[in-house]
């Protein structure tokens, strides 16, 4: 995170610390809300009247039975799949400074995670139903993929930590780009530029060396009037994210819903872990609630949220999300291929562009069209802020497991 980042999460931090409860100390003994520590438990609260704002903290572990790949996990994760590659370091693809420089393998990963190309998960349509039933307060997520979104989760009930794809503007003067024409260089391998600067333009995602976005710190006080804290397919290993988990009133239980136990959520009274996938918990928990009919209803409109319809999708998701990681295999083996195919094409132009100065260099107007298009493709190198420790899918420092 850069200076100005670090400047407000302290303000938030300072004005929690002064004007609200901390987390309760070790003398101090809430009234026990779990009675026992499963499924069943919490579903009698949320369906009790003491549970009327549901806030989430959710990660690339919501999104991985899309077929998207997380990003840290240690074999199978996406930066250790880049890490065979002819990058400088796994996570360059997301470095505003490497952009700059080469744009390209950027464009080529994001053709392959463009929103439209997966479709949201039962946990995603889990979150919107309750955003029907009016008890979502927020959801704060690490992930890029506007699944939120698309699973029908309002916008002003989202914040992305991490920023998105959903919008873009110029990296130079900050002019947005439109989304019909962003969608539509992408699909095409080109790279979009400023039309008034001619500076390149990249999706409103957050990279090493750039600023958290705003509304997420401004989103920071309302974690105090949370009634229940869902944190979900995340490691918790990526500040600020991470520290939002202790910014919820002492007496608000907290639930973690994953694979791992992560952030040292268990060690409060009121604390609820959930090891698993993250589908199946939420497929447990909506029959309990008595809400399965309404919420595989609920996901079956998300086939519409598809822009292509290449393959028959199910009406109904699997009763039980199977372990078999094929699909998501060779996903990734597709991704990587073709950012190892860019990383080529840019080495070609680059001893391509060479060779042609030297050939031209008598001729001064093929000299300046070679300059020319060097300028196109490599802009300029300015200089990189601190970095910026977001990821979603911007890269997280420190990750492992569930991609942030």
């Amino acid at each position: 995170m850069d200076d100005y980042g670090t400047d407000l999460l302290a303000e938030a931090l300072g004005s929690g610390a002064t004007n609200k409860p901390s987390r309760l100390g070790p003398t101090e003994k809430p009234r026990q809300i779990f009675k026992t520590k499963d499924v069943s438990s919490l579903a009698k609260y949320i369906k009790s009247d003491a549970c009327q704002k549901i806030y989430f903290m959710v990660g690339a572990g919501i999104s991985t039975s899309a077929g998207i790949p997380d990003f840290r996990s240690p074999e199978t994760g996406l930066y250790a799949n880049l890490a065979r590659l002819n990058l400088p370091y796994p996570e360059a693809v997301f470095d505003i400074q490497f952009f700059r420089r080469n744009p390209r393998p950027f464009y080529t990963l994001a053709k392959e995670l463009y929103p439209g190309k997966y479709r949201p998960t039962l946990t995603h349509s889990f979150i919107k139903l309750l955003s029907d039933k009016g008890l979502l307060g927020l959801c704060l997520t690490q992930n890029i993929d506007t699944l939120e979104r698309r699973a029908g989760v309002p916008a002003n009930k989202i914040i992305e930590a991490h920023g998105s794809f959903a919008t873009q503007r110029c990296i130079e003067c900050k002019r947005p780009f439109n989304d019909n024409e962003m969608k539509k260089l992408v699909e095409e391998e080109s790279t979009p530029r400023c039309k008034t600067c001619k500076g390149l333009v990249k999706p409103d995602i957050v990279f090493f060396g750039e600023s958290l976005p705003p509304n997420f710190f401004r989103s920071l006080d309302q974690l105090h009037d949370a009634d229940l804290l869902i944190v979900m397919g995340t490691s918790l290993t990526v500040h600020p994210f991470a520290s939002l988990i202790n910014m919820v009133d002492g007496k608000c239980p907290r639930v973690l819903i994953n694979l791992d136990a992560v952030g040292g959520m268990g060690s409060s009274s009121n604390d609820l872990v959930l090891l698993g996938k993250c589908d199946n918990i939420i497929r447990d928990l909506s029959k309990e609630l008595g809400w399965e009919e309404e919420l595989d209803r609920e996901w079956s409109r998300t086939a519409a949220s598809l822009d292509t319809h290449e393959t028959a999708t199910p009406s109904r998701p699997p009763e039980k999300e199977q372990a078999d990681g094929t699909k998501l295999d060779l996903e990734i083996e597709k991704i990587i291929e073709r950012v190892e195919d860019s990383l080529s094409v840019s080495e070609r132009d680059k001893t391509g562009s060479r060779r042609a100065d030297i050939s031209v260099r008598p001729d001064a107007a093929a000299s300046e069209s070679v300059k020319d298009k060097e300028s196109a493709t490599s802009p300029p190198e300015t200089s990189q802020k601190d970095a910026d420790e977001g990821d979603s899918r911007s890269p997280e420092k420190g990750e492992k497991g569930e991609r942030e």
